[in-house]
């Protein structure tokens, strides 16, 4: 028989293969294994190291110190749980285990398996989106508490309203908080306060108990009632280390229900106290814009303006002056300027004009119609004709027309 030797593997080599294996498989990575308890050990350092096993396998189980903070029960051998977490593999003993997150008794397990699927639905859906939850009024008027009338959860709740402002109105829908008739009732607690006009707020909620007791506040329809409310609504569920789906669909999650009255309602104290404080922030702004405005009249009222204003037109009347004297010496120029030209064209006229011609011995004949007479043929024998001398006019009849001795001859 043959054997290849040509790779031979060191058992860190194999060990590590195995862990990358393990690391990529899906189904490994995000497991739930269920079976019972058995070689229990918790260590000094806080770790919890177990086996579970069934009639046919077993499997070793580790839940690290941090890791079981949230448990709510004794693990135990013989016990029958659940265990959530991922499979690898143990190098130095060359051992494959559980490393848990999670454990749940038996029974539990089927009902956190709903509840992860249920919440992951609504996730897909939008239901849990942070920009579609609604605002919480800073003091509301009234408040709607949908709740258990007898329950810790409603004494509590008062008593944090008592504390904290005492004159807000409170609206108790009594309601079962667990079993199966908790969720219609808890539903129909809801759609009553939503038909009422006075309801500014809405509280859900109930004391702390097992996951099956918050149950009815893990249910579909429950948080689909929720989400349909147009009032904004406070879920208050149990302790601080509960989570029901009805916290992820309400407008704001409150740990308990006193931290649930607590956000409803501001502290009066608190409010007075910053409105003592705005108030006194407004005032003393104030104060400080009267001072500064106050400074800079007095820095205004010290100048040479304030003491002497006829100064302010000083300036202006010289100018005028200035204005003035230009105009005149403008207009004088302008009006020399039109006289020379007035006597130029007078000149020129004068020495055009016919009057120049009659002082010297010339005269204008002019017919009836005061028409000049250029020319002989412009009259006739019996015609008045009209003769302007430098000392006055002559009248005349015309006897006779003689043609020769023109001026062109």
């Amino acid at each position: 028989m043959e054997y290849n030797i040509d790779k031979i593997y060191s058992v860190s080599q194999v060990s590590n293969y195995l862990e990358a294996l393990f690391s990529t498989d899906q189904v490994l990575q995000d497991i739930w294994v269920k079976g019972e308890v058995s070689n229990f050990y918790k260590a000094k350092s806080g770790h919890l190291y177990f086996t579970i096993k069934d009639d046919k396998s077993q499997l070793k189980t580790v839940m690290f110190k941090y890791k079981s903070y949230n448990l709510d029960f004794e693990v135990e051998d013989g016990i029958e749980i659940a265990v959530h977490g991922y499979i690898n593999v143990y190098k130095n003993r060359g051992e494959y285990q559980l490393y848990a997150d999670q454990i749940l008794p038996e029974g539990k397990g089927s009902l956190y398996q709903a509840f992860e699927k249920l919440k992951e639905k609504l996730k897909e859906e939008g239901l849990f989106e942070e920009s579609i939850k609604k605002k919480i009024p800073l003091i509301p008027k009234k408040i709607g508490i949908v709740t258990s009338p007898t329950g810790a959860a409603i004494r509590d709740i008062l008593s944090v309203v008592n504390r904290r402002f005492t004159n807000v109105s409170i609206l108790i829908v009594p309601s079962l908080v667990q079993g199966e008739k908790a969720a219609d009732e808890l539903i129909e607690g809801i759609k009553y306060l939503n038909s009422r006009e006075d309801i500014d707020l809405i509280i859900v909620s109930r004391g702390g108990g097992s996951i099956e007791d918050l149950w009815p506040f893990n249910e579909e329809k429950v948080a689909r009632a929720v989400y349909r409310s147009k009032i904004p609504v406070i879920s208050g569920v149990g302790h601080e280390t509960d989570f029901s789906i009805t916290d992820f669909v309400a407008d704001l999650r409150a740990p308990t229900p006193s931290a649930a009255a607590e956000l409803a309602i501001a502290n009066r104290e608190e409010i007075e106290n910053q409105l003592t404080n705005l108030s006194k922030r407004l005032f003393q702004n104030q104060k400080a814009k009267l001072k500064s405005a106050k400074d800079r009249l007095s820095s205004l009222t010290k100048r040479r303006v304030f003491k002497k204003p006829e100064e302010l037109f000083t300036e202006k009347m010289q100018k005028i002056d200035q204005l003035a004297r230009e105009l005149n010496w403008n207009m004088e120029k302008m009006i020399n300027s039109k006289k020379e030209k007035f006597k130029l064209l007078s000149g020129k006229l004068d020495t055009l004009s016919p009057l120049k011609t009659v002082k010297r011995g010339y005269s204008i004949t002019y017919d009836q119609q005061e028409k000049l007479i250029r020319k002989i043929k412009e009259v006739k024998p019996g015609d008045q004709i009209k003769t302007t001398l430098i000392d006055g006019k002559i009248i005349s009849s015309v006897k006779n027309i003689d043609q020769s001795g023109g001026i062109n001859e």
